[in-house]
């Protein structure tokens, strides 16, 4: 099939494509790590290929980013046509059940919890950008993803170049079987790296034939010695500078003059124009920044656009953005953009309205648009790659203070640079500033120790969706076989994966050793201990009269027992007493095991232990005569709640602090549990809050998240932050009716990030909706609809 399959290629497969497609035709997994643009994703395409050739298999395409589950949904409609496609992003439902369906992690961890009927015939599931499980407040769901899928499922993960993708490798290999592990660390377009030193770009490593050695450009090491400036002196035969890209030829006898001012931005577009190094992407780590520099641009005049050119961005436009309502245009800044469109400039950062980063996308992947300034998560999957990319700064604000950028993110970022079957070389500017090491960024740019870490870390819905499924032993088992765990103890992914593999023989035996006259288990333990009495008394002092005298009397009880026993008189008695015994001898391996898994680390059972005693104390778990531990009624509803703050949202639902609430103050108050405001955003006078029922039902459920926080604290969990209600007014206002001016004007936010927020508080009422009684339920219906209106209702990407 691989051979069919490249012959319908319009290009040859590199060798590693064709490895891994070669390891998915052969019946493995396979975990593909190459750089940005490398063309991962064919192996991601063959795997679809191989599921259409199959009467019903299916494949899932999850995505970390709704964005760019948007856009592989569209590339896949284009491919296979719509009724063949599906899309599911939490807030987005496209036909489902089709043969291919694209949707965020999250969303396939929920249907694994709930036992979708959407996984029956599912035969392939890509994990792309699976390298984001070691994101700290979303990587867990890559892992819960990877340990609970049915085992015949075969998985195609394809992460950016990571330094360990081999242990990676290693730990879905114990996890899920059969894996390859491919690596790549060749770029499909090599890239040139420079330094802009005024309106100079120098080359960052020698060009006189030790590149190789990523031996620093003399010229910068020089310059940075100088603080910026050189002192001038003869250029080289060739009257070009040392390293410099295209630039100062001629026959002057004075090197030009350097010092560390940085050229205008509007001028840095026109300098890459003239060298042909159009499209580029300028990364700038600030919304505001980004905005800024695309002012600054368009105040210089620049205009890179044909008028033919003009016509098609505005048809695009016209065409995208139809649905806007002719009020929210100004507020939106929607001129002001169009204008930058016109000219081939545009800003990309989370703070734009959902539709508008859309449109840059289209335009830039068209070549309309021919500079773009972006913040980082541009770099992460969507595909707009560029010429050249351009960093701003070598540093960036972390929430905490200014730190560098580690060589993980530049190479992500770099990875941008050069176009497949496009460009010949790739070209990465780095902005000279005052102290730049060129040492420093040589060292940046040479290194490639990404490694990939987990961030797996038990939480109330997982410890009750795990119990519920598998009880609290096997659960505890399956938190030793997480990525984390396999980091600090590689061997207890081993051991578990062996408990797993013998108690699924186990309970094979135990249906084998079933007899209707009896519990056989009972039976066979009453003759194995007979057994056990009688070699004792071959081996023991016979003169010894009392001990002797015991254990006759022991062997006359059990032989009584056994006779009196049901399964004695059944026909097929040895038959099940075969069956037996094996189950004893594995059982006893299965013990050994255990206690050698109880022996390590086990630091994720044991923070899953504490998780266990914090919902036994609210209830959420009980404990049966024997010690079992189960859910109880109201663990069945904290099952439903994935979000953030799961255990205080079952709660505040079980307490029925929130029955009161009309729709748009439980919109509100949904809003303050999902908000997670910049510094200061989240506090908030209480004269600015929603009146009415409001503030005495947030009066509760602060007290509320302050008893649970002390609780988890005194067990030895991390707790959670304050609710932050900078939002709730804003939301009340909206689900009341509210014009999008007004809304903005009291969030003091921007459209792109009060979407992001709206669509967070939709996907938490939603859980609502269904976790909810008589009283929240349809109040959160309603308040869902009352908030998914303009341009929250008609933006497809969050």
């Amino acid at each position: 099939m691989l051979q069919d399959f490249e012959g319908g290629l319009k290009f040859d497969l590199d060798l590693f494509q064709r490895e891994a497609c070669a390891c998915l035709e052969a019946g493995n997994s396979v975990l593909v790590a190459a750089p940005t643009g490398a063309g991962k994703t064919i192996v991601a395409e063959f795997a679809i290929y191989l599921a259409m050739r199959q009467s019903r298999a299916k494949v899932f395409y999850t995505a970390p980013m709704k964005a760019l589950s948007n856009q592989k949904f569209q590339e896949f409609v284009a491919e296979y046509g719509a009724d063949q496609v599906g899309l599911l992003t939490g807030d987005t439902n496209v036909n489902p059940g089709a043969r291919i369906v694209v949707m965020t992690t999250e969303v396939l961890r929920n249907m694994l919890y709930a036992d979708s009927d959407l996984l029956t015939n599912l035969a392939f599931v890509v994990m792309d950008e699976v390298h984001y499980l070691a994101d700290r407040f979303r990587g867990a769901v890559w892992e819960e993803v990877i340990i609970h899928l049915p085992q015949p499922v075969r998985m195609v993960s394809l992460s950016a170049t990571v330094s360990n993708a081999e242990e990676f490798g290693d730990w879905l290999q114990a996890v899920r079987g059969e894996t390859d592990v491919i690596v790549s660390e060749e770029r499909p377009v090599p890239l040139e790296q420079h330094v802009l030193v005024k309106n100079n770009m120098l080359d960052l490593f020698d060009s006189t034939g030790l590149v190789g050695t990523h031996r620093v450009n003399p010229e910068l090491v020089r310059l940075a010695h100088a603080g910026g400036r050189s002192a001038g002196g003869r250029g080289r035969g060739s009257g070009r500078q040392s390293g410099a890209v295209g630039g100062y030829r001629g026959h002057d006898t004075q090197r030009p003059q350097f010092d560390a001012g940085r050229m205008d931005r509007g001028d840095i577009v026109r300098m890459l124009d003239g060298k042909h190094l159009l499209p580029a992407i300028f990364f700038i780590f600030s919304r505001v920044g980004c905005d800024q520099a695309v002012r600054q641009v368009l105040r210089s005049g620049v205009r890179l656009t044909q008028e033919h050119e003009r016509e098609e961005i505005r048809q695009i436009v016209d065409d995208r953005c139809r649905t806007l309502l002719d009020e929210d245009l100004g507020v939106l800044g929607y001129f002001e953009w169009l204008d930058g469109l016109e000219r081939g400039v545009a800003a990309h950062h989370a703070g734009l309205l959902p539709a508008f980063k859309e449109v840059v996308e289209e335009l830039f992947q068209k070549k309309l648009v021919k500079a773009v300034f972006a913040t980082e998560t541009l770099a992460l999957g969507i595909n707009m790659p560029a010429r050249t990319v351009v960093l701003d700064k070598l540093e960036k604000f972390n929430g905490e203070a200014r730190v560098p950028i580690t060589p993980g993110e530049y190479t992500q970022l770099t990875g941008r640079a050069g176009r497949r079957g496009i460009d010949t070389l790739g070209h990465s500017v780095i902005q000279w500033a005052q102290g730049l090491d060129p040492q420093a960024v040589a060292s940046l740019a040479s290194r490639r120790t990404y490694p990939l870490n987990s961030s797996f870390k038990p939480t109330y819905n997982m410890a009750v969706n795990l119990i519920d499924q598998f009880g609290v032993v096997r659960t505890r088992g399956v938190l030793e076989s997480s990525f984390a765990q396999f980091q600090a103890d590689r061997a207890v992914v081993d051991l578990a994966r062996s408990v797993r593999q013998q108690e699924e023989s186990l309970a094979g035996f135990k249906t084998s050793m079933t007899c209707h006259l009896g519990n056989f288990e009972d039976y066979s333990a009453i003759r194995r201990r007979l057994t056990e009495v009688e070699r004792e008394g071959t081996k023991a002092d016979n003169s010894l009269r009392g001990q002797r005298d015991k254990r006759q009397r022991e062997v006359a009880s059990l032989r009584k027992q056994m006779r009196a026993h049901g399964c004695h008189h059944c026909p097929d008695r040895e038959a099940h007493s075969r069956w037996a015994e094996r189950w004893f001898k594995l059982k006893g391996q299965k013990d050994a095991l255990n206690q050698q898994i109880s022996q390590r680390t086990g630091a994720i059972a044991r923070v899953f232990d504490r998780v266990t005693d914090v919902l036994l104390g609210y209830g959420y778990l009980e404990s049966d005569a024997n010690g079992a531990i189960a859910l109880s009624e109201s663990g069945r509803i904290l099952r439903r709640i994935y979000a953030e703050r799961d255990l205080l949202v079952a709660e505040s639902l079980r307490r029925g602090l929130w029955n009161e609430l009309d729709a748009a103050s439980l919109a509100a108050m949904a809003c303050a549990l999902v908000f997670e405001p910049r510094r200061e955003e989240g506090l908030i006078d209480a004269r600015y809050l929603p009146k009415g029922a409001f503030r005495p039902a947030l009066d509760e459920t602060q007290d509320l998240w302050s008893r649970i926080d002390d609780l988890e604290r005194d067990h030895k969990l991390p707790g959670s932050n304050p609710l932050a209600v900078g939002l709730s007014l804003a939301m009340w206002k909206w689900a009341r009716g509210a014009s999008l001016s007004d809304v903005l004007y009291e969030a003091e936010m921007a459209a792109g990030d009060f979407v992001r927020w709206t669509k967070q508080t939709i996907d938490l009422l939603d859980q609502l909706s269904i976790a909810g009684d008589a009283h929240v339920g349809p109040t959160a219906r309603s308040a869902m609809d009352a908030i998914r209106r303009g341009i929250v209702a008609y933006s497809s990407v969050a």
